[in-house]
Order: structure tokens, then C-alpha cells, then sequence
């Protein structure tokens, strides 16, 4: 079979999948759960399922992507259209993440410019973030300017565009990432942040902070949602999927795990050893680490490079979301590349709209008791993505066969310890999944 145009080596399609794991959550869900669940307890569960459920799971779907050697929906239709409705939910999750991850996206854009403004007394006033995502204008506006560099990436196409770009952003915020995380720690009392953050609490183990850490590998690695069945379409034939599933793994935890040094000494420092700051969600990154920059030297321009670093993370995986959605449009209506990329970019803002909006003069509309924002990003990760995931390890397991994910694999290499992948995708993989979504929609 002819290849598809695509990466141009396994580094390329290392440095994208990467940059698509690598995102927001890594940088404010990690460090969040770090300090619910157990500190160092919760760093040494999550690195365990990365290298277990998670490399199955990534496995498997590089490697349908491989084989069908088209968009997701195309992929699951062409494989066996019993399963064509994964490959649908492979489009429509992507879409709906990315239109309220954009909204986001532009809340970073906004502080990157406030920091490089020299604004940070103003940042930290107690009431500026709140302000700021009521208002009916300046988030929209910076909604669309996120969007918009993401589609001039995206409109220079998988090698010039998708690859280039994460080959230049990911190391960047690899560095970033090192020094910020050195900063942090040096601040006066971030030592015992560090500590609670690298040394396991064995007493503190719970079923429920496994759990999470299994939710958390499936959201990090960008898994359910059709961007690696994608990036797999593009990967050459001659590139080891194991390897290449390897690498992106040590990547993504990587970050992850710098994201915590980042943070919770940080946190931990400036709060006097109470790591509730770090509890905020969206507010961890535009309320408190604003406020811990302005009390250290040279916060804002510190404060300048981790908000450089954060929208590098989001836009690697802003771009990966609306490739996803182009590449469908390309394969399925036979689009070209601009046109494709427009449609996209254009659907992604309007439907991003009302997610923005719904912190402000939409705050009132609720769905089944949700805000716009929450209701779409419920509704994709917590039961969209873990039925997605369930069904592909039955698809693969007792339908399409897991011999023909280890003939895919070996044409590039061997393919190790065919047994335990086998338990892993049939059993342990959809127990584990299954568990954190019963978990997560009670």
C-alpha cells in the first residue's frame, strides 16, 4: 500500500504525538492531583499505568492508524464497519475539545501579553481573572487570535506545519520547563514542597487515587479521541511503533513531572506549606501562580516564560485536535489542505463562542445543571472517551484481532511481549477504564 503524506521521520512523529499529549492537563490537572492524592504516592502510580494501560492503549491505536492509512472514521469503516461509529466519535470529540480548549487557549494568550506588559500587580488583584472571563468581548476576541495561530500552522500542512512546529516548541518548552522548575524550587521553602512532592506517603494509598492516575494517563496521552489514530495514518512504515510509543511516553511524563516542580514548591513556599492553592483548577494557573510570581525577583519576567511555556503546550495540542477534523474533511470529502483548515478553524471559533460567553452573559444557561464550558468538557472526557477507549480494546481483542496489531508492528521491528499485550488489551486495559468511568459519571 502507498503511504500517506506524513512525517518525515520517527522523530517528527515522536515530536508531534508528544505535542499532542503534552497539554493543559499536564500542567494544571498533574499537579492538582499530585497534591489530592498522596504527593510523591501519586507521581510514582502515574509513571506505573504510563508505562502499562497507557502504552497499550497508544500501541493500539498508532497502530490502526498505520494500518488503515486514512482519517479515524475512514480508518474504523475500512478495518470493519461494525466499529465505523469509533471512528465518528474520533471526529466529534476532538471538535468539541477543541472548542472550548481555545477559549482557554486565549485566556493564555492574554496573560502571555499583560506579563510581556509588564502588568503584574494588576494581574494579581483578586478579583482581575473573574473579571476578565465575564467580559462579552476581550475573551472572544482572544478565543479567535489562539485559533488563528494554530491554523497558520495547520495550513502549511503535516511536515512544514504540524512537525516543524512541535520540533521548535517542544524542546523550547522542555528548557523552559527546567528552568522554571529550578526557580521554583529555590524559593525560599520550596524544599518542603519538593519533598512532598518526590517522596511517597504509602499511608495515604487509596483505590481512588489509582484511579485517577489511570484517568490521568488517558487524558495526558491524547488517547479515545482520534489524534493518534491520525498521527498513526502519517507515520511511515519504516518507524517502530513500540519505540515510537516509548518515546512520546518519556516525553509526556517528562513534562508532567517538571510541570509538579514547577508548581507545588512554588505553592508550597509561598503559602507556608498549604498546597490548597493548588486545588484551583483553571484558577492554579491565572489566580495563583500570578500571585506566587509577584513574590519572588524577577517574577514578571518569570512569569512571562511560564506563560510562554503554557501556550506552547496548548497550541501543540490545540493543533493536533483541529488535524484531526481536517484530515476527515480531507479524506472523506477530498478537500484541499486550505480549505479544510478555514472550515475548521471557523467551526472550531463559533462553536467555541458560547463556552466563553457562558463565564459572562451566558453564565445563567445551564445544561443538566453544567455551565456551557463544563457541560461540553464532561461530556467528552468523562463519558464519550472512556466508552470510545472501552470499545476499541473489545474491537481489537475479540473482533478485528490482536495479531493483526502485531503484524502492523513488525513491519518495522519485532514486536515485544505479545502475551502480556494481549492480557492488557483484552482485560486489564477495559476493567481499568471502565472503572474510572463509572467512577467519574457518579
Amino acid at each position: 500500500m502507498k503511504n500517506r503524506s506524513g512525517f518525515s521521520s520517527k522523530l517528527g512523529f515522536v515530536m508531534a504525538a508528544a505535542g499532542s499529549a503534552v497539554g493543559l492537563g499536564n500542567i494544571w490537572r498533574f499537579p492538582n492531583l499530585v497534591a489530592n492524592y498522596g504527593g510523591g504516592l501519586f507521581v510514582l502510580i502515574y509513571i506505573i499505568l504510563v508505562v502499562t494501560v497507557g502504552s497499550t492503549l497508544m500501541t493500539t491505536e498508532i497502530a490502526l492508524g498505520r494500518r488503515g492509512q486514512t482519517d479515524a472514521y475512514g480508518c474504523y469503516k475500512k478495518l470493519d464497519k461494525r466499529f465505523s461509529f469509533l471512528g465518528f466519535f474520533g471526529i466529534l470529540i476532538p471538535f468539541f475539545i477543541a472548542s472550548y480548549y481555545s477559549v482557554v487557549g486565549g485566556w493564555i494568550v492574554k496573560y502571555l501579553v499583560e506579563f510581556v506588559r509588564g502588568n503584574l500587580t494588576q494581574l494579581t488583584g483578586a478579583t482581575y481573572f473573574s473579571n476578565y472571563i465575564a467580559s462579552p468581548v476581550a475573551p472572544v476576541v482572544y478565543h479567535g487570535t489562539f485559533i488563528i495561530i494554530s491554523m497558520l500552522i495547520l495550513l502549511c500542512g503535516v511536515k512544514q506545519g504540524i512537525e516543524k512546529s512541535n520540533k521548535i516548541m517542544m524542546p523550547a518548552l522542555l528548557v523552559l520547563s527546567v528552568v522554571i522548575a529550578v526557580r521554583s524550587v529555590t524559593i525560599p521553602g520550596g524544599l518542603s514542597g519538593l519533598a512532598f512532592y518526590l517522596i511517597p506517603d504509602f499511608s495515604k494509598f487509596t483505590f481512588e487515587s489509582v484511579l485517577m492516575a489511570i484517568g490521568q494517563v488517558f487524558y495526558s496521552l491524547s488517547l479515545a479521541m482520534g489524534i493518534m489514530v491520525t498521527y498513526g495514518s502519517y507515520m511511515g512504515r519504516d518507524v517502530n511503533i513500540q519505540k515510537s510509543v516509548k518515546m512520546t511516553e518519556l516525553f509526556d511524563t517528562c513534562v508532567a513531572f517538571l510541570a509538579g516542580m514547577m508548581i507545588v514548591p512554588a505553592v508550597f513556599a509561598i503559602s507556608g506549606g498549604n498546597p490548597d492553592g493548588i486545588n484551583a483548577g483553571p484558577g492554579l494557573l491565572f489566580e495563583t501562580l500570578p500571585n506566587v510570581f509577584s513574590h519572588v525577583p524577577f517574577g514578571g519576567i518569570f512569569g512571562a516564560l511560564f506563560f510562554l511555556l503554557v501556550l506552547f503546550a496548548a497550541l501543540t495540542s490545540m493543533i493536533s485536535l483541529m488535524e484531526v477534523v481536517i484530515t476527515w474533511l480531507i479524506d472523506r470529502f477530498q478537500m484541499g489542505r486550505i480549505k479544510a483548515t478555514l472550515l475548521t478553524t471557523v467551526s472550531v471559533f463559533a462553536f467555541g463562542i458560547p463556552s466563553s460567553l457562558g463565564f459572562g452573559v451566558w453564565q445563567d444557561v445551564t445544561i443538566f445543571g453544567r455551565s456551557i464550558f463544563d457541560f461540553i468538557d464532561f461530556t467528552a472526557n468523562n463519558v464519550i472517551m472512556p466508552l470510545v477507549a472501552i470499545a476499541t480494546c473489545i474491537f481489537v481483542g475479540y473482533f478485528w484481532g490482536v495479531k493483526n496489531i502485531f503484524e502492523e508492528a513488525e513491519i518495522s521491528g519485532s514486536f515485544k511481549n505479545k502475551k502480556y499485550y494481549t492480557i492488557m488489551v483484552r482485560y486489564v486495559v477495559p476493567i481499568c477504564i471502565a472503572a474510572v468511568w463509572i467512577t467519574g459519571i457518579l
